[in-house]
Protein backbone atom coordinates (compact mmCIF):
# COMPACT_ATOMS: atom_id res chain seq x y z
CA UNK A 1 0.00 0.00 0.00
CA UNK A 2 1.20 3.70 -0.59
CA UNK A 3 -1.14 6.62 -1.04
CA UNK A 4 -4.57 6.20 -0.22
CA UNK A 5 -6.32 7.34 -3.73
CA UNK A 6 -5.52 9.02 -6.42
CA UNK A 7 -2.65 11.41 -6.24
CA UNK A 8 -1.76 12.54 -9.76
CA UNK A 9 -2.27 16.30 -8.75
CA UNK A 10 0.39 15.84 -5.99
CA UNK A 11 2.58 13.76 -8.94
CA UNK A 12 2.41 16.20 -11.67
CA UNK A 13 3.47 19.46 -8.86
CA UNK A 14 6.46 17.47 -7.61
CA UNK A 15 7.26 17.29 -11.12
CA UNK A 16 7.00 21.04 -11.83
CA UNK A 17 8.97 21.36 -8.15
CA UNK A 18 11.76 19.60 -9.07
CA UNK A 19 12.46 21.81 -11.93
CA UNK A 20 12.46 24.62 -10.20
CA UNK A 21 12.82 23.71 -5.78
CA UNK A 22 15.70 21.94 -5.22
CA UNK A 23 14.78 18.17 -4.30
CA UNK A 24 11.05 19.55 -5.05
CA UNK A 25 10.94 20.33 -0.96
CA UNK A 26 12.16 23.44 0.70
CA UNK A 27 13.21 20.68 3.68
CA UNK A 28 14.39 17.39 3.40
CA UNK A 29 12.63 16.22 6.10
CA UNK A 30 9.37 16.24 3.38
CA UNK A 31 10.66 14.00 1.08
CA UNK A 32 9.45 10.48 0.67
CA UNK A 33 12.68 9.08 -0.51
CA UNK A 34 13.50 7.47 2.88
CA UNK A 35 10.38 5.71 2.96
CA UNK A 36 9.91 4.26 -0.65
CA UNK A 37 7.64 6.55 -2.18
CA UNK A 38 8.15 8.77 -5.33
CA UNK A 39 7.05 11.69 -4.05
CA UNK A 40 4.95 13.39 -1.47
CA UNK A 41 1.21 14.23 -0.99
CA UNK A 42 1.26 18.50 -1.36
CA UNK A 43 -1.37 19.11 1.44
CA UNK A 44 -4.06 21.50 0.37
CA UNK A 45 -5.73 22.57 3.32
CA UNK A 46 -6.33 21.54 7.42
CA UNK A 47 -8.92 21.65 9.49
CA UNK A 48 -8.63 20.37 13.13
CA UNK A 49 -7.11 17.49 13.15
CA UNK A 50 -7.24 16.75 9.39
CA UNK A 51 -4.99 17.35 6.16
CA UNK A 52 -6.64 17.12 2.79
CA UNK A 53 -4.03 16.65 0.42
CA UNK A 54 -4.51 18.62 -3.58
CA UNK A 55 -6.10 15.49 -4.91
CA UNK A 56 -8.53 15.62 -2.09
CA UNK A 57 -7.66 12.44 0.58
CA UNK A 58 -8.19 13.29 4.19
CA UNK A 59 -5.47 12.42 6.66
CA UNK A 60 -5.02 12.36 10.14
CA UNK A 61 -2.37 14.20 11.21
CA UNK A 62 0.08 13.18 13.50
CA UNK A 63 3.19 15.11 11.94
CA UNK A 64 2.14 18.27 12.80
CA UNK A 65 4.57 20.22 11.18
CA UNK A 66 7.31 18.40 13.06
CA UNK A 67 5.60 19.04 16.13
CA UNK A 68 4.44 23.00 16.19
CA UNK A 69 0.87 21.17 15.38
CA UNK A 70 -0.21 21.62 19.26
CA UNK A 71 -3.62 23.38 18.25
CA UNK A 72 -4.35 21.84 15.12
CA UNK A 73 -5.00 23.27 12.02
CA UNK A 74 -7.03 26.79 11.27
CA UNK A 75 -7.86 27.28 15.26
CA UNK A 76 -10.51 29.59 14.73
CA UNK A 77 -9.40 31.84 17.72
CA UNK A 78 -5.57 31.74 15.79
CA UNK A 79 -7.82 32.33 12.85
CA UNK A 80 -9.35 35.41 14.02
CA UNK A 81 -6.41 36.39 16.17
CA UNK A 82 -4.84 36.78 12.82
CA UNK A 83 -6.81 38.80 10.59
CA UNK A 84 -6.74 41.35 13.88
CA UNK A 85 -3.23 41.64 14.35
CA UNK A 86 -2.67 41.57 9.95
CA UNK A 87 -5.02 44.27 9.82
CA UNK A 88 -2.86 46.35 12.68
CA UNK A 89 0.20 45.96 10.14
CA UNK A 90 2.37 42.95 10.36
CA UNK A 91 6.13 43.99 10.68
CA UNK A 92 7.09 47.77 12.03
CA UNK A 93 10.97 47.12 12.64
CA UNK A 94 10.16 49.08 16.54
CA UNK A 95 9.34 47.32 19.36
CA UNK A 96 5.44 46.85 20.30
CA UNK A 97 3.67 45.95 23.45
CA UNK A 98 2.77 42.56 22.49
CA UNK A 99 6.53 41.59 22.59
CA UNK A 100 6.56 42.71 25.94
CA UNK A 101 3.21 40.67 27.30
CA UNK A 102 5.08 37.42 25.62
CA UNK A 103 8.29 38.17 27.17
CA UNK A 104 6.50 38.20 30.88
CA UNK A 105 4.11 35.32 29.51
CA UNK A 106 7.44 32.78 28.65
CA UNK A 107 9.11 33.91 32.17
CA UNK A 108 5.92 33.23 34.23
CA UNK A 109 5.99 29.82 32.51
CA UNK A 110 9.55 29.02 32.54
CA UNK A 111 11.24 30.97 35.43
CA UNK A 112 14.70 30.45 34.55
CA UNK A 113 14.08 32.85 31.75
CA UNK A 114 15.07 36.18 33.57
CA UNK A 115 16.28 37.93 30.44
CA UNK A 116 14.47 36.76 27.34
CA UNK A 117 15.25 37.45 23.39
CA UNK A 118 12.74 36.67 20.83
CA UNK A 119 14.12 35.56 16.87
CA UNK A 120 12.44 33.77 14.30
CA UNK A 121 13.28 30.04 14.56
CA UNK A 122 14.32 27.71 16.39
CA UNK A 123 17.54 27.03 14.89
CA UNK A 124 18.10 31.00 15.17
CA UNK A 125 17.56 30.26 19.21
CA UNK A 126 19.97 27.54 19.61
CA UNK A 127 22.96 29.32 17.40
CA UNK A 128 22.36 32.78 19.27
CA UNK A 129 22.31 30.64 22.83
CA UNK A 130 25.86 29.21 22.04
CA UNK A 131 26.92 32.33 21.03
CA UNK A 132 25.95 34.21 24.39
CA UNK A 133 27.52 31.19 26.32
CA UNK A 134 31.02 31.56 24.46
CA UNK A 135 30.91 35.62 24.56
CA UNK A 136 30.06 35.21 28.46
CA UNK A 137 32.51 32.39 29.01
CA UNK A 138 35.12 33.60 26.76
CA UNK A 139 35.96 29.74 25.61
CA UNK A 140 35.14 27.92 22.40
CA UNK A 141 33.91 24.58 22.64
CA UNK A 142 30.37 23.53 22.68
CA UNK A 143 29.38 19.86 24.09
CA UNK A 144 26.33 18.20 22.56
CA UNK A 145 24.52 14.70 22.17
CA UNK A 146 25.12 12.14 19.73
CA UNK A 147 21.89 11.75 17.46
CA UNK A 148 20.22 15.00 18.75
CA UNK A 149 19.13 17.82 16.13
CA UNK A 150 19.97 21.45 17.12
CA UNK A 151 19.18 23.07 14.10
CA UNK A 152 21.00 23.47 10.74
CA UNK A 153 23.84 26.24 11.59
CA UNK A 154 26.94 24.63 11.25
CA UNK A 155 28.18 24.05 14.73
CA UNK A 156 25.00 21.95 15.17
CA UNK A 157 25.87 19.68 12.03
CA UNK A 158 28.54 18.07 14.00
CA UNK A 159 28.18 13.67 14.18
CA UNK A 160 30.22 11.73 16.95
CA UNK A 161 33.90 11.27 16.23
CA UNK A 162 36.24 7.85 17.35
CA UNK A 163 35.03 8.46 21.42
CA UNK A 164 33.88 10.56 24.16
CA UNK A 165 37.01 12.48 24.39
CA UNK A 166 37.56 13.40 20.55
CA UNK A 167 36.20 15.99 18.48
CA UNK A 168 33.28 16.15 16.33
CA UNK A 169 33.28 15.37 12.64
CA UNK A 170 31.24 17.43 10.31
CA UNK A 171 27.75 15.73 9.67
CA UNK A 172 27.03 17.94 6.06
CA UNK A 173 29.02 19.20 3.40
CA UNK A 174 30.64 22.64 3.36
CA UNK A 175 31.46 22.57 7.42
CA UNK A 176 34.65 23.11 7.72
CA UNK A 177 37.11 20.89 9.89
CA UNK A 178 37.76 23.76 11.63
CA UNK A 179 34.24 24.40 13.17
CA UNK A 180 34.19 20.26 14.01
CA UNK A 181 37.11 21.49 16.24
CA UNK A 182 35.07 23.20 18.62
CA UNK A 183 32.56 20.59 19.22
CA UNK A 184 32.70 17.44 21.40
CA UNK A 185 29.74 15.05 20.53
CA UNK A 186 29.14 12.37 23.55
CA UNK A 187 26.52 10.04 23.39
CA UNK A 188 23.38 11.14 25.60
CA UNK A 189 22.59 9.26 29.09
CA UNK A 190 26.38 8.83 29.59
CA UNK A 191 27.25 10.66 32.60
CA UNK A 192 30.87 8.62 32.44
CA UNK A 193 31.01 9.68 28.94
CA UNK A 194 30.46 13.76 29.16
CA UNK A 195 32.55 13.65 32.52
CA UNK A 196 35.62 12.31 30.22
CA UNK A 197 34.80 14.81 27.93
CA UNK A 198 35.45 17.51 30.05
CA UNK A 199 37.79 15.92 31.76
CA UNK A 200 39.83 16.64 28.85
CA UNK A 201 38.56 19.85 27.12
CA UNK A 202 36.63 21.49 29.91
CA UNK A 203 38.66 24.73 30.52
CA UNK A 204 37.96 25.39 26.78
CA UNK A 205 34.13 24.67 27.12
CA UNK A 206 31.75 27.25 26.78
CA UNK A 207 28.66 25.64 27.08
CA UNK A 208 27.26 21.66 27.17
CA UNK A 209 23.63 22.26 24.86
CA UNK A 210 21.22 18.92 25.27
CA UNK A 211 17.91 18.07 25.14
CA UNK A 212 16.37 17.45 28.08
CA UNK A 213 13.68 14.78 26.47
CA UNK A 214 15.48 14.04 23.04
CA UNK A 215 13.04 14.45 19.99
CA UNK A 216 15.07 14.21 16.89
CA UNK A 217 16.35 10.46 17.08
CA UNK A 218 12.67 9.40 18.06
CA UNK A 219 11.57 10.17 21.81
CA UNK A 220 14.55 9.41 24.30
CA UNK A 221 13.79 9.90 27.87
CA UNK A 222 16.54 10.70 30.06
CA UNK A 223 17.33 8.10 32.57
CA UNK A 224 16.97 9.18 36.36
CA UNK A 225 19.35 11.34 38.15
CA UNK A 226 21.22 11.88 34.36
CA UNK A 227 20.54 15.66 33.44
CA UNK A 228 21.13 16.54 37.19
CA UNK A 229 24.60 15.33 36.74
CA UNK A 230 25.21 16.73 33.39
CA UNK A 231 24.29 19.76 35.06
CA UNK A 232 26.99 19.44 38.00
CA UNK A 233 29.35 18.33 35.50
CA UNK A 234 28.81 21.23 33.56
CA UNK A 235 29.16 23.68 36.31
CA UNK A 236 32.24 22.16 37.67
CA UNK A 237 34.30 22.66 34.64
CA UNK A 238 33.01 26.71 34.66
CA UNK A 239 30.95 26.17 31.18
CA UNK A 240 27.28 27.32 31.02
CA UNK A 241 23.90 24.12 30.50
CA UNK A 242 21.83 25.20 27.64
CA UNK A 243 18.57 23.03 27.33
CA UNK A 244 17.06 22.64 23.53
CA UNK A 245 13.62 23.07 25.03
CA UNK A 246 12.09 23.96 20.95
CA UNK A 247 9.92 20.83 20.78
CA UNK A 248 9.35 20.03 24.62
CA UNK A 249 8.67 23.28 25.70
CA UNK A 250 4.71 23.64 25.39
CA UNK A 251 4.47 20.45 24.37
CA UNK A 252 5.46 18.41 27.51
CA UNK A 253 3.47 20.94 29.41
CA UNK A 254 2.34 24.40 30.01
CA UNK A 255 5.94 25.80 30.04
CA UNK A 256 9.39 23.77 29.60
CA UNK A 257 10.01 20.15 30.30
CA UNK A 258 12.35 21.56 32.84
CA UNK A 259 9.60 21.87 35.09
CA UNK A 260 8.83 18.79 34.93
CA UNK A 261 12.40 17.46 35.41
CA UNK A 262 13.45 19.65 38.02
CA UNK A 263 16.30 20.79 36.86
CA UNK A 264 17.09 24.05 35.30
CA UNK A 265 19.40 25.46 32.66
CA UNK A 266 21.64 28.48 32.06
CA UNK A 267 20.07 29.22 29.27
CA UNK A 268 16.84 27.94 27.50
CA UNK A 269 16.08 28.09 23.44
CA UNK A 270 12.32 27.77 22.55
CA UNK A 271 10.86 27.21 19.38
CA UNK A 272 7.76 25.33 17.47
CA UNK A 273 4.65 25.47 19.65
CA UNK A 274 5.39 28.92 21.11
CA UNK A 275 4.42 30.56 17.45
CA UNK A 276 1.62 28.73 17.23
CA UNK A 277 1.71 27.76 13.90
CA UNK A 278 3.57 31.03 12.34
CA UNK A 279 7.46 31.59 12.87
CA UNK A 280 9.02 32.22 15.82
CA UNK A 281 11.34 31.52 18.49
CA UNK A 282 13.27 32.31 21.64
CA UNK A 283 15.94 31.84 23.65
CA UNK A 284 16.86 33.58 27.39
CA UNK A 285 17.96 32.70 30.77
CA UNK A 286 20.32 33.98 33.32
CA UNK A 287 20.44 37.59 33.19
CA UNK A 288 24.24 37.81 33.78
CA UNK A 289 24.72 35.77 30.98
CA UNK A 290 21.75 37.42 28.39
CA UNK A 291 23.01 40.91 29.33
CA UNK A 292 25.96 39.98 27.06
CA UNK A 293 24.06 40.18 24.47
CA UNK A 294 23.84 43.46 22.09
CA UNK A 295 22.46 46.79 23.18
CA UNK A 296 23.68 46.00 26.61
CA UNK A 297 26.79 43.62 25.44
CA UNK A 298 29.42 42.26 22.91
CA UNK A 299 27.32 39.43 21.41
CA UNK A 300 25.79 40.74 18.32
CA UNK A 301 22.40 39.11 17.21
CA UNK A 302 19.44 40.87 15.39
CA UNK A 303 16.62 40.05 13.42
CA UNK A 304 14.64 41.83 10.90
CA UNK A 305 11.45 39.79 11.60
CA UNK A 306 12.06 39.07 15.26
CA UNK A 307 9.08 40.11 17.17
CA UNK A 308 7.23 40.70 14.78
CA UNK A 309 3.45 41.91 15.55
CA UNK A 310 1.60 39.28 13.80
CA UNK A 311 4.25 36.43 15.11
CA UNK A 312 3.88 37.29 18.52
CA UNK A 313 0.18 38.46 18.75
CA UNK A 314 -0.42 34.85 17.87
CA UNK A 315 1.94 33.35 20.38
CA UNK A 316 0.27 35.13 22.84
CA UNK A 317 -3.35 33.62 21.67
CA UNK A 318 -2.04 30.52 21.60
CA UNK A 319 -0.63 30.46 25.43
CA UNK A 320 -3.88 31.61 26.16
CA UNK A 321 -5.33 28.42 24.91
CA UNK A 322 -2.68 26.35 26.18
CA UNK A 323 -3.03 27.65 29.69
CA UNK A 324 -6.80 26.81 30.29
CA UNK A 325 -7.36 24.21 32.34
CA UNK A 326 -7.11 20.15 31.77
CA UNK A 327 -5.42 20.96 28.04
CA UNK A 328 -2.32 19.09 29.29
CA UNK A 329 -3.58 16.31 30.81
CA UNK A 330 -6.33 15.76 28.21
CA UNK A 331 -3.08 15.62 26.03
CA UNK A 332 -0.88 13.23 27.95
CA UNK A 333 -4.15 10.40 28.05
CA UNK A 334 -4.41 10.76 24.76
CA UNK A 335 -1.07 10.62 23.98
CA UNK A 336 -0.75 7.59 26.09
CA UNK A 337 -3.89 5.87 24.95
CA UNK A 338 -2.83 5.90 21.28
CA UNK A 339 1.22 4.57 22.31
CA UNK A 340 0.37 2.04 24.63
CA UNK A 341 -2.52 0.59 21.48
CA UNK A 342 0.29 1.12 18.59
CA UNK A 343 2.83 -1.01 20.27
CA UNK A 344 0.41 -3.41 22.00
CA UNK A 345 -0.70 -3.87 18.34
CA UNK A 346 2.91 -4.44 16.89
CA UNK A 347 3.85 -6.90 19.50
CA UNK A 348 0.23 -8.51 18.88
CA UNK A 349 1.45 -9.17 15.01
CA UNK A 350 4.97 -10.87 15.99
CA UNK A 351 7.11 -7.58 15.72
CA UNK A 352 10.03 -6.55 17.86
CA UNK A 353 9.02 -2.94 19.25
CA UNK A 354 9.53 -0.17 21.92
CA UNK A 355 7.58 2.72 22.71
CA UNK A 356 9.02 6.25 24.29
CA UNK A 357 6.67 9.11 24.88
CA UNK A 358 6.99 12.06 26.42
CA UNK A 359 3.55 13.11 27.24
CA UNK A 360 1.34 13.74 24.07
CA UNK A 361 4.60 12.63 21.87
CA UNK A 362 5.62 9.59 21.01
CA UNK A 363 8.16 6.74 18.74
CA UNK A 364 7.40 3.81 17.44
CA UNK A 365 11.12 1.48 17.20
CA UNK A 366 10.69 -1.78 15.47
CA UNK A 367 13.81 -2.68 17.50
CA UNK A 368 13.79 -5.29 20.21
CA UNK A 369 16.18 -3.08 22.31
CA UNK A 370 15.25 -0.48 24.49
CA UNK A 371 16.02 2.99 23.08
CA UNK A 372 18.20 5.05 25.52
CA UNK A 373 20.57 6.64 23.11
CA UNK A 374 21.64 7.15 19.44
CA UNK A 375 23.49 3.93 19.20
CA UNK A 376 20.05 2.14 20.16
CA UNK A 377 17.71 4.26 18.54
CA UNK A 378 19.66 3.24 14.96
CA UNK A 379 18.92 -0.37 15.87
CA UNK A 380 15.34 0.23 14.93
CA UNK A 381 14.58 -1.65 10.85
CA UNK A 382 14.22 1.62 8.67
CA UNK A 383 12.62 -0.91 6.25
CA UNK A 384 10.10 -1.92 8.94
CA UNK A 385 9.50 1.72 9.27
CA UNK A 386 9.04 2.54 5.43
CA UNK A 387 6.92 -0.06 5.01
CA UNK A 388 4.54 0.99 8.26
CA UNK A 389 4.52 4.23 7.13
CA UNK A 390 3.22 3.53 3.46
CA UNK A 391 0.83 1.26 5.03
CA UNK A 392 -0.65 4.01 7.14
CA UNK A 393 -0.51 6.80 4.73
CA UNK A 394 -2.61 4.59 2.62
CA UNK A 395 -5.17 4.17 5.15
CA UNK A 396 -5.19 7.63 6.13
CA UNK A 397 -2.92 8.53 8.81
CA UNK A 398 -0.03 11.06 8.21
CA UNK A 399 3.10 10.00 10.05
CA UNK A 400 6.37 11.88 9.96
CA UNK A 401 8.55 10.09 6.76
CA UNK A 402 11.35 8.91 9.59
CA UNK A 403 12.13 6.44 11.63
CA UNK A 404 13.83 8.92 13.93
CA UNK A 405 10.98 11.57 14.38
CA UNK A 406 8.01 11.53 16.72
CA UNK A 407 4.03 10.94 16.31
CA UNK A 408 2.57 14.19 17.71
CA UNK A 409 -1.05 14.17 19.26
CA UNK A 410 -3.02 17.74 18.50
CA UNK A 411 -5.88 19.25 20.99
CA UNK A 412 -8.50 18.19 18.45
CA UNK A 413 -7.80 14.90 18.12
CA UNK A 414 -11.15 13.00 19.05
CA UNK A 415 -11.24 9.64 20.30
CA UNK A 416 -12.69 8.69 17.37
CA UNK A 417 -10.04 9.62 15.90
CA UNK A 418 -7.63 7.67 18.39
CA UNK A 419 -9.59 4.38 17.41
CA UNK A 420 -9.68 5.22 13.91
CA UNK A 421 -6.00 5.60 13.73
CA UNK A 422 -5.43 2.07 15.99
CA UNK A 423 -7.72 0.28 13.98
CA UNK A 424 -5.77 1.39 10.81
CA UNK A 425 -2.38 0.38 12.89
CA UNK A 426 -3.60 -3.10 13.39
CA UNK A 427 -4.51 -3.08 9.70
CA UNK A 428 -1.21 -2.09 8.49
CA UNK A 429 0.77 -4.99 10.84
CA UNK A 430 -1.36 -7.07 9.96
CA UNK A 431 -0.66 -6.58 6.57
CA UNK A 432 3.16 -6.36 7.22
CA UNK A 433 3.15 -9.74 9.13
CA UNK A 434 0.91 -11.47 6.26
CA UNK A 435 4.17 -10.80 4.45
CA UNK A 436 6.32 -12.54 6.40
CA UNK A 437 7.94 -9.22 8.03
CA UNK A 438 6.95 -9.92 11.40
CA UNK A 439 9.79 -11.77 13.71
Amino acid sequence: MGYPGPTSRSAELYERALRRIVGAVNSPARSYAAVGLPYPVFIARGQGAYLWDVDGNRYIDYLAAFAPGILGHAHPEIVETIARAAADGTLFGTPTPYEVELAERLQAAIPSLERVRLVSTGTEAVMSAVRVARAFTGRPKVVKFEGCYHGHSDFALIRAGSGPATLGQPDSAGIPESTAAEVIVVPYNDAAALEAALERWGDQVAAVLIEPIVGNMGIVLPEPGYLQAVRDLTHRHGALLIFDEVITAFRVTYGGAQNVLGVEPDLTTLGKAIGGGLPLGAYGGRADVMDRVAPLGPAYQAGTLAGNPLSVRVALKALDILGRPGVYEELDRKGRYLAEGVLAAARRHGFAAQVNRMASGFTLFFTDRPVRDYASASTASKELFARFFREMLGRGVLLAPSRFEAWFVQIPHSQADLDETLAAADAALAAMAADGLAG
